[in-house]
């Protein structure tokens, strides 16, 4: 048979060299903050077929990866060797390899290691794919009852009583609902300074969210500094909107004055205090003018 892969004589011969690789894609995936069932099909997907598993503690995650029967490889990411990592990872997504970026828990970059290998990849023109799913910024907010379409998520409250105080005074300002993250060993003193700064701002104090000791308990600030609280367990802190100013002369009818108010102590079981005050500050009345309306609304239903 002719062999036609050989050059005709005369003609220079093609030398064929191997293609670049194309780069492969960081996804950034969620995954559970406490009960394993949490975890999303695509997650779960993911991390089977990425070629690499970049972890904040691959002795945590290897927990997750076994409870699925996930087998891909991992490699340790943490605030500790994220900088250190970084041209390794980065030369490894230039080569065609996939890789998974994962926290401990929840949705990673969120008061998590994570940013700078994100913002690494895009500056090198990487895809980048979230996979979104379980968090407890989100999981804390949505289970306060308190207003939300504006939060802010502060992260981590500092450990230094100075550098605390001037943090929980910023958070004063701040009108909308703030949501805090808090370890067990100070979460008593945080909820001390927090009741001596933010008074009777209501707060949900979340412990252990989705995890078999799950414990959400709804006050105001400065009845939580009174709390017997297990010092125990991962703390998310949802601060309720501050008080907003009079609405002057409006009149607000109290039927409506008293159904938000129900819905607070029915709907989100918020006690029957938190839950005056968060109706004032709604509706930019007094508590007392808010319980007379309450009152009057119950007399008037009745009749």
């Amino acid at each position: 048979m002719e062999d036609r892969s050989a050059p005709e004589p005369g003609q220079i011969p093609m030398v064929q060299y191997p293609r670049p690789a194309m780069p492969g894609t960081l996804y950034v995936v969620a995954t559970p903050i406490g009960n394993l069932d949490d975890i999303t099909f695509r997650a779960v997907q993911t991390l089977k077929n990425a070629s690499l598993i970049a972890a904040e503690d691959t002795r945590r995650t290897g927990t997750l990866l076994r409870h699925f029967g996930i087998g891909t490889p991992t490699t340790s990411l943490h605030e500790h060797n994220e900088r250190q990592k970084l041209p390794e990872l980065i030369r490894e997504l230039k080569n065609g390899r996939n890789i998974a970026l994962v926290s401990d828990a929840g949705t990673p970059v969120v008061a998590d290691p994570g940013q700078r290998l994100v913002a690494a990849a895009i500056a090198e023109s990487i895809i980048v794919v979230p996979v979104p799913g379980p968090s407890a910024v989100l999981a804390a907010v949505s289970a306060s009852g308190y207003v939300s379409d504006s939060f802010w998520f502060a992260g981590f409250v500092p450990s230094r009583s100075v550098d605390r105080t001037k943090f929980l005074e910023r958070i004063s300002k701040h009108s909308e609902t703030v949501v805090l993250f808090e370890a067990p060993h100070r979460i008593r003193r945080t909820l001390l300074a927090l009741a001596d700064i933010l008074g009777e701002r209501p707060i949900t104090i979340c412990r252990e969210l989705t995890k078999l000791h799950e414990e959400i308990t709804r006050t105001d600030c400065r009845q939580a500094a009174t709390l017997n609280i297990l010092e125990r367990g991962e703390f998310v802190l949802v601060v309720g909107p501050k008080n907003l100013p009079a609405r002057g002369d409006e009149v607000v009818d109290d039927s409506v004055v008293a159904n938000y108010f129900y819905h607070l102590t029915k709907t989100a079981r918020l006690e029957r205090r938190p839950a005056l005050a968060q109706t004032a500050r709604h509706f930019g009345l007094s508590t007392k003018v808010v319980y007379a309306a309450v009152e009057r609304a119950k007399r008037s239903s009745a009749s």
